[in-house]
């Protein structure tokens, strides 16, 4: 191997210093493409003619002195420097003014077909159709593997739309892009398929939206038998068959969302309707079935077997009230019968002589334990003289000299006995 081996990392370092020193200020010329702001304030875009392109970046200080807003199209002269970006191995011009040199060559030739087919009346109002308000069938001409297609499905799908939708794939960028969606459109404006026919395609620069401006895809738009809608780009971008379309949506979006507005307004409307349907139909039910019930109450009231029920209820009603009124005149008679009695038994001259009887007992053994044989068992004595008169004091006993005494089991004999001082008795 012969020569010097550069690394990557070397050999772009060269690349930098060499270009760098070279080129430290440079007037550059060209069509504004890809132009993007990001949230840092920082503008990156690309200036293009018709041989070459070079990437650019204009600062957020530059930016903010800058009174050129770069878009798509346009064309200007710029001046700055030189810049290789080593990590990526590219080279860009990093700029610090940039002035508009007038409009770009697709800017241009935009502005002079619109004017040239307004002129004709391509774009005026009055050729304008309604779109259908419920279509059925839908066409899309639209790159089948694009972004745009599948957003405008899901959103479809989103918002439950029961149509049937087809995609009538095309290429949407380059030189046979515009031929193809020209075709395209004509053979579904004579198909008889579709109710509506959408053409569009996400966003891209001004180039890669291009076919959309070309006369032939314009022409056969405005010529289209059918409603059509242009949704071309994102909400900032415009072609020329938004103006040649019955209608623009500013994104194949916000397409969906305008076919399918209407179905969704109607399901909405269907859904209240059916809502109140079910709660007319759920109170007209209730109504009749509190009806119902009432005419059911009132003929079970005058039914003959409710009636007979009603009856034996009243029967036993009255055979229990009448059995508690007998028992409780019995019971009456009773305690009356009870009173009388206790009242016969009151003045009644066998309870009487019972009484008297009982009374004549008590006394007889009252008497009883009162007679002179009970109180001789108690150890007592009675004394008698010798006439036979009991003796019952002591100055009574002292007059006589021979007494005697009454024990429990017999006489005995007693002298009374005189003492000076007291009279003793002697057995």
């Amino acid at each position: 191997m012969e020569g010097k081996v550069y690394t990557v990392s070397g050999l772009t370092a060269e690349i930098k210093g060499t270009l760098e020193a070279r080129f430290p200020e440079v007037w550059v010329k060209g069509e504004v493409s890809n132009a993007r702001r990001q949230s840092s304030g920082h503008w990156y875009f690309t200036l293009k003619d018709d041989g070459a392109q070079v990437s650019g970046v204009l600062f957020r200080g530059e930016a903010a002195r800058s009174t050129v807003t770069l878009r798509n199209g346009m064309e200007v002269t710029g001046f700055g420097r030189v810049n290789v970006f080593e990590p990526r191995g590219v080279y860009q011009v990093v700029f610090r003014t940039v002035m508009d040199s007038g409009l770009g060559r697709l800017q241009q030739a935009f502005e002079a077909l619109k004017r040239k087919l307004a002129d004709e009346g391509l774009f005026d109002p009055s050729r304008k159709r309604p779109l259908p308000p419920l279509p059925s069938t839908i066409g899309f001409v639209t790159s089948p593997t694009g972004a745009a297609v599948r957003d405008f499905v899901s959103i479809l799908r989103r918002r439950d739309w029961r149509g049937q939708l087809i995609v009538l794939p095309v290429r949407v960028q380059g030189r046979e892009a515009a031929p193809e969606i020209a075709r395209m459109v004509r053979w579904a404006g004579g198909a008889g398929l579709f109710d509506l026919l959408v053409v569009g395609r996400g966003g891209g620069s001004l180039e890669d939206l291009w076919p959309f401006n070309e006369e032939e895809v314009v022409r056969a738009v405005a010529e289209c038998s059918l409603p059509t809608i242009s949704a071309v780009g994102h909400e900032i971008d415009y072609a020329l068959t938004d103006f040649a379309a019955d209608a623009r949506a500013e994104t194949p979006s916000a397409a969906a969302e305008l076919v399918s507005s209407a179905f969704v307004a109607l399901a909405e409307r269907v859904q209240v309707l059916a809502d109140d349907f079910e709660a007319a139909l759920e109170n007209r039910l209730e109504r009749m079935r509190q009806r119902l019930e009432l005419a059911g109450s009132r003929l079970r009231r005058h039914s003959p077997e409710l009636r007979l029920e009603n009856a034996w209820l009243r029967l036993d009603d009255a055979r229990a009230r009448l059995r508690q009124t007998l028992a409780e005149g019995v019971r009456i008679r009773r305690e009356h019968f009870a009173e009388a009695v206790v009242g016969l038994r009151a003045v009644s001259p066998e309870f009487a002589l019972r009484m008297r009887r009982e009374r004549l007992t008590q006394l007889g053994h009252r008497l009883e334990n009162l007679g002179v044989e009970r109180i001789l068992r108690r150890g007592f004595a009675i004394l008698w003289d010798e006439e036979g008169n009991p003796v019952t004091s002591k100055a009574a006993a002292e007059t006589h000299a021979r007494l005697s005494a009454q024990l429990r089991d017999g006489r005995v004999k007693l002298d009374v006995v005189r003492r000076k001082k007291q009279r003793e008795f002697e057995f």
